[in-house]
């Protein structure tokens, strides 16, 4: 693996850190009904992908969402195997999603700002 190869992983693995709680509160938001976290995997996609949420960063995640009040969670039998926890999302937790959309969409905007500058800038600009 080069070089850069390695810090495309760390650039994506900082960036998926920043977003999960953001992804699995939306995901959470648009369902009536609990859901258990292989689901909510299977709803963020392939596993092969580079950009989904990987299931060693979903269960802490949802853990932490829980733990901090945006999420709750209820342990049911399955037939199939061993129980499983079901999460939802909880009113705060709705509140918090509202709030980080809107910072999720100033930072987008941001970000993308700044990306669009820099193609802007030629070679011999001051401004590099």
């Amino acid at each position: 693996m080069s070089e850069l190869d390695s810090l495309d992983k760390k650039f994506q693995k900082e960036l998926h850190a920043g977003i999960t709680s953001l992804i699995l509160l939306a995901v959470l938001d648009k369902t009536q009904e609990p859901m258990y976290g292989y689901q909510i995997a299977k709803v963020l996609g392939d596993e092969q992908s580079d950009t989904t949420v990987k299931q060693g960063v979903l269960y802490p995640a949802l853990r932490s969402l829980e733990s901090s009040g945006l999420l709750s969670s209820l342990v049911e039998p399955s037939v199939s195997g061993p129980p499983r926890r079901y999460y939802q999302i909880t009113d705060m937790g709705r509140e918090a999603l509202n709030r980080w959309r809107q910072i999720w969409g100033k930072t987008r905007i941001y970000v993308e700002n700044i990306l669009q500058e820099n193609r802007d800038v030629s070679p011999g600009d001051s401004r590099k």
